[in-house]
């Protein structure tokens, strides 16, 4: 492993807790920086470290452990004038954030600052800017924020998580049953187009993923957490695979609907006709199709269903109790 993929090791094992823990973009600059520090530095003292970075000497460490874990071979000497260093060997390059690495950073801590106006990632960003070479404008841009998100939920989440408080939901499930929940906060995640919530449920004395459009309400208690949820489930999408009752839709699409189309069956099989219709191949769970039945509805008169003879059935139904509710006009 080369010494600059310590960016991605910051990036892989430490970035994902960057909602979890409020200090990340602090750790993140002084990981790197200590990197620098040992590269440009035959030895380097542990005292020296913490008093540059006003951190004890047991962070230093934590701090050497991390970096040895990316692969980066630190050597430890004793006695008067011991202390740090890397191998001569690993100090042929001592380039360690190429452009495209301190971009990649800084998209990715912009991205986030913007969400949670968080003033560490921006101090983070700004010294990442100078040192930023090239072109100053970025190929790729990334923003978690939107119209649709309530950043005041992803900001009192946010907290609660730092402070390790425990929180009250009010939260409606797919099933449209809505339940008060006591969660302890784990972490924030944005997957789907989407903000999650990951936390133990106390009532289902389980991890769980809730997703923030459906939290109805949320209270943040003066209960602290007091359980460890250092070894909580990373891999928390795994409840999230796909029905093994998949079937096949084709869908029609013409007029001023097809632009609606092409965003919702982004990735699918989309063919454009010689008479400007748009036809869509997409696939739909047959045990629970409201999803595509709600989605055809919204097109409106611009849109037919070809297949499947179900799917047709169960729309027909529904057009026919939408009439039943107007029968004035």
């Amino acid at each position: 492993m080369k010494v600059k993929n310590v960016v991605e090791y910051c990036l892989s094992q430490t970035f994902y807790n960057y909602f979890t823990n409020g200090a990340i973009s602090i750790k993140l600059e002084r990981l790197i920086s200590i990197t620098y520090a040992l590269l440009n530095n035959e030895v380097i003292s542990a005292s020296e470290l913490a008093d540059k970075y006003q951190v004890s000497q047991r962070t230093i460490y934590r701090d050497i452990e991390a970096i040895g874990a990316a692969g980066i071979p630190v050597v430890s000497y004793q006695g008067v004038n011991g202390g740090f260093g890397i191998i001569e060997e690993y100090k042929m390059d001592k380039s360690l954030l190429r452009t495209v690495d301190i971009q990649s950073l800084i998209t990715l801590l912009h991205s986030t600052a913007t969400v949670f106006k968080d003033y560490r990632a921006e101090e983070t960003l700004n010294r990442l800017q100078t040192i930023r070479q090239g072109d100053p404008n970025p190929s790729l841009t990334l923003d978690f924020g939107s119209w649709r998100t309530n950043n005041e939920i992803l900001h009192t989440l946010r907290k609660a998580i730092e402070e390790q408080n425990v929180i009250r939901l009010e939260y409606t499930n797919a099933g449209n049953e809505t339940t008060d929940r006591v969660i302890e906060p784990v972490g924030l995640h944005f997957k789907y187009y989407s903000w999650y919530l990951h936390g133990f449920c106390r009532e289902r004395k389980d991890y769980r993923v809730f997703k923030l459009s459906r939290i109805t309400g949320i209270q943040c208690l003066k209960e602290r957490i007091i359980g460890n949820h250092a070894q909580a489930p990373r891999d928390i999408w795994n409840n999230f695979k796909p029905s093994p009752e998949m079937d096949e839709a084709e869908i029609v699409v013409s007029g001023s609907s097809i632009t609606k189309a092409l965003d919702t069956f982004y990735g699918d099989d989309l063919q454009f006709n010689e008479d400007g219709t748009l036809t869509c191949n997409t696939t739909f769970n047959a045990k629970e199709p409201e999803w595509l039945l709600s989605i055809v509805l919204g097109f409106g008169e611009n849109a037919v269903v070809n297949r499947p003879e179900e799917l047709k059935r169960l729309l027909r139904e529904k057009i026919v109790k939408m009439l039943q509710r107007y029968p004035e006009v």
